[in-house]
């Protein structure tokens, strides 16, 4: 009960532990967006901006061929001294774009400032614009009517690039792009005419349409930042658990020593006044000091040495399993005959199987070869299975124990009973270390349910396998098998050759 409360207690820890955390979370995440220039998350402005700083340094070359190449073909019309001008102002404000960006990518990210940087940006994009928006001047030393397709055209170009390059800081594109808008618009609808004013609705269409897209694109590059994080989010959470589970296997193993070591150094302790109990007991039975004067004192002498041969049996197991799950059990291992094992066991469970009127029926395959293993350790998985068996067979019934070849040439123990079986349900449960069926608890010799557990080490131990087969009420068979490398196969005759002449010296 106490175990169980500690338990429970675990329980609502972890669970407090993990909605603190989601608190917490939730609590981050509204500051951040509270925080955030953009409205999103402090952390997202920085990357967003990150990537507007790295576009538009990575983009400088290429905006500033575009502007050269705009300012040839508007020499075609206008003075090429203007167009030069107008060419310079706009490469001179893009370089302070790339240098204000360039600025940012060698800041700090510690002492990183959303707003202020958000500010900056917007004022050098602004800068860039108005320099872009001096376009509308070229109408004032040309011929309006060649010239308004042109810086229609110019518009456009000058605003897509702006737009695609300044998409993750949407202030920055409107900044761009809206003063050489308004300009060639109100220059387009001033000069009159059907074309122009066509031409200036379509730039104030395409003004939307790039502002438009650039705030899609924003927010795909958004979306992209959020799934990061929340991906960042996910793997720093699994190797936080991983670790969590690393520790808590580190716990369980170092608990699971600990109780192997309790329970070897117990077994030894208890073992010493056992043997003094068992033997006293058994002088007492056997009355080798003289007869008892009450008769009762011969029975009760006999209950001391059955509980103690009883309780050490028991003590013995638990000293084993506990060696076994420590590491020490150490196989001593030698060539042993299975077959002889098998019958010396069927001999010492005989006398057991008749009190009950129970039939122990013994079978063995002719010609098997020895086996490499544990006498010691066989000999306890076959007494484990057949007094198991015995155990469980109610009276007249009938245990079956089998020596033979397994199908992939080792050998195996079988023993099959025809008692009430176990329930599918429970297999696991009898398979664990102090394990016990229901039909074992209500019908069954008391024990403590580590026969079949040290059964399975054991034949781990062999490298072999354990096997476990019951239908209700038709009964279980169990099944012990050793590995074909264990098996120790008869060598080929050595024929030994010789010479075709002989020669024999006959003394005498």
């Amino acid at each position: 009960m106490p175990s169980q409360r500690v338990s429970d207690a675990d329980v609502r820890a972890l669970a407090g532990h993990d909605g603190k955390r989601a608190a917490q979370k939730t609590v981050l995440e509204a500051r951040q967006r509270l925080t955030s220039s953009s409205g999103t998350r402090a952390d997202f402005d920085f990357e967003l901006l990150h990537d507007y700083a790295d576009a538009r340094v990575g983009a400088a070359l290429p905006m500033a061929a575009i502007v050269g190449i705009l300012a040839i073909v508007a020499s075609f019309w206008v003075p090429v001294a203007i167009a030069a001008l107008w060419a310079g102002l706009v490469i001179a404000s893009l370089l302070v774009v790339v240098l204000t960006a360039r600025r940012f990518r060698h800041a700090d990210p510690a002492k990183f400032n959303a707003a202020r940087w958000t500010t900056s940006f917007v004022a050098v994009e602004t800068v860039g614009g108005l320099a872009l928006s001096l376009l509308a001047l070229f109408s004032l030393v040309a011929d309006p009517a060649d010239l308004t397709p042109v810086m229609f055209a110019m518009v456009l170009v000058g605003i897509a690039s702006n737009a695609v390059a300044t998409h993750t800081l949407p202030p920055a594109t409107l900044m761009s792009t809206l003063p050489v808008t308004i300009t060639v618009t109100i220059s387009l609808i001033a000069l009159g005419g059907t074309l122009n004013y066509t031409l200036a609705a379509v730039a104030v269409c395409g003004e939307i349409f790039f502002l438009f897209l650039a705030r899609q694109l924003h927010g795909a590059e958004l979306e992209t930042i959020s799934h990061q994080a929340e991906k960042d989010t996910l793997i720093y959470e699994l190797e936080e658990a991983r670790n969590m589970s690393d520790e808590a296997r580190r716990h369980a193993e170092q608990a699971n020593i600990a109780k192997s070591q309790f329970l070897a150094t117990m077994s030894h302790e208890l073992r010493t006044p056992l043997n003094a109990i068992i033997g006293f007991s058994e002088v007492l039975k056997s009355e080798l000091l003289g007869p008892h004067q009450v008769p009762q004192y011969k029975e009760y002498a006999g209950d001391i040495h059955a509980s103690g041969q009883h309780l050490l049996n028991l003590i013995n197991e638990l000293l084993d399993l506990s060696r076994i799950e420590a590491g020490k059990y150490e196989l001593n291992e030698e060539a042993v005959s299975l077959v002889d094992i098998a019958a010396d066991c069927r001999r010492m469970m005989e006398l057991r199987a008749k009190a009950k009127g129970i039939e122990l029926i013994f079978t063995a395959e002719d010609n098997l070869p020895k086996l490499w293993g544990d006498e010691r350790a066989i000999r306890q998985v076959v007494l484990n299975l057949v007094s198991n068996a015995i155990k469980f067979t109610p009276q007249q019934g009938k245990v079956a124990l089998a020596v033979k070849r397994s199908g992939d040439g080792g050998q195996l123990i079988s023993v099959k009973d025809n008692g009430p079986g176990i329930p599918d349900t429970e297999i696991a449960t009898v398979l664990s270390s102090f394990g016990q069926g229901s039909l074992a608890q209500k019908t069954a010799e008391q024990g403590a349910g580590l026969g079949l557990p040290i059964v399975q080490k054991i034949m781990d131990l062999h490298q072999g396998r354990f096997d476990l087969f019951s239908k209700l009420r038709f009964g279980t068979e169990v099944i012990a098998t050793f590995p074909r490398a264990r098996v120790m196969d008869a060598l080929a005759p050595v024929v030994e050759r010789r010479n075709r002449l002989e020669i024999y010296s006959v003394a005498g």
